[in-house]
């Protein structure tokens, strides 16, 4: 059994779903301990058990301190990640619903079952554009199109979004399966700006709120010099909530950048706050954004050829994540720059 300390690094979810996500593939068992312990509500949320139980249920596996709050987890798989159609509601885990990530939950599943012989099918429920995950279209338009270059086909579509704090969004997937030559990536210069685009999107708030953050992006962009489109969208979904979402495509790499809206932040301030990602991003002349950075050390794990990229940011989470990659595997991570600062991945074979 590999023992991992939870509160290795950032000390937050994403150990557990890295474990979880290589224990699935590998077949190691794994027992870990300090869950989300840096964390204001240390333990197992919602969104986590959901995550548990749904790669459980994938590979049969033993499963010991699942539950609520809790900060130490056994998870023994007894088979190979099973394909199939699998419907996830993370409202399910605590009384009273959630808005727990379903893009969380997604990535957790992904790599199983992108490995398993034969396609699945997800339903799963909860929040869609929720804080500190990323948002559903990160995930169409920048995460899996990468993952694609790489031999892994996935498909995600949207039928209702889901905010904070109720949720009730719903997301479909598709997973094409039996992906067993995985390839390295190379993404160390991106190539020219071909275009920027977005979206602005509203649910069930007045529309001049969508209108001010789609003019507000483009005023702030056009003054850097960059002509976005940017479209007004009406999101369907049983709570309220908006996004400002853009997606910066160059030759080489596709990069995604967004803001969330909540009482007392005004339209201006949620557009500024994407636009001023995309510049720090863009000036630092790096490929990839640093939340995609950090999604791509599993997936390169599992590759068989070298990879190696630059990002604009090395980010506590990217360190975090190569160290748990590191605990399962005989990869190691070179990492030149300093944390806070841009700087170069490279993953070699120890």
């Amino acid at each position: 059994m590999i023992f991992i300390d939870g509160s290795y690094g950032e000390g937050g979810g994403q150990v557990l779903r890295t474990s979880l996500t290589l224990s699935a593939i590998f077949g190691k068992p794994v027992r870990i301990e300090n869950i989300r312990s840096k964390r204001p509500n240390p333990g197992l949320q919602a969104q986590h058990l959901t995550g548990v139980f749904s790669i459980a249920r994938i590979c049969k596996a033993i499963l010991e301190g699942a539950s609520l709050g809790s900060k130490t987890l056994s998870f023994i798989p007894e088979s190979p990640p099973i394909a199939g159609s699998y419907s996830l509601d993370v409202a399910e885990a605590r009384k009273g619903g959630s808005a727990g990530s379903t893009s969380l939950v997604f990535q957790t599943l992904l790599l199983p079952l992108a490995l398993a012989d034969g396609e699945s099918r997800l339903i799963i429920k909860g929040g869609t554009h929720v804080a500190w995950s990323p948002p559903f279209h990160h995930l169409k338009h920048v995460y899996l199109p990468t993952l694609e270059r790489m031999g892994i086909e996935a498909k995600v579509e949207i039928e209702r979004w889901g905010w904070y704090p109720i949720g009730g969004g719903v997301m479909k997937a598709f997973i094409r399966g039996g992906a067993d030559s995985i390839s390295g990536l190379d993404l160390v210069e991106r190539g020219e700006l071909k275009r920027i685009w977005g979206i602005s999107a509203t649910s069930n708030l007045p529309a001049h709120i969508g209108r001010r953050q789609k003019e507000a992006a483009e005023r702030y962009l056009k003054r850097h010099g960059f002509h976005p489109r940017i479209e007004i969208v009406d999101a369907p979904s049983p709570g309220r909530g908006t996004i400002l979402f853009l997606v910066a495509e160059f030759e080489n790499v596709v990069a995604g950048f967004s803001s969330l809206g909540k009482r007392g932040k005004s339209a201006e301030k949620v557009a500024k706050e994407a636009c001023r990602d995309f510049l720090i991003y863009y000036e630092s002349g790096a490929c990839l954004e640093k939340h995609l950075a950090d999604q791509l050390i599993l997936p390169i794990a599992l590759a068989r050829s070298p990879s190696s990229f630059t990002t604009c940011e090395i980010t506590q989470h990217l360190l975090t994540n190569i160290w748990v990659v590191e605990q399962f595997t005989n990869l190691t991570f070179e990492v030149e720059g300093e944390e806070g600062g841009k700087g170069k991945v490279t993953a070699l074979i120890r």
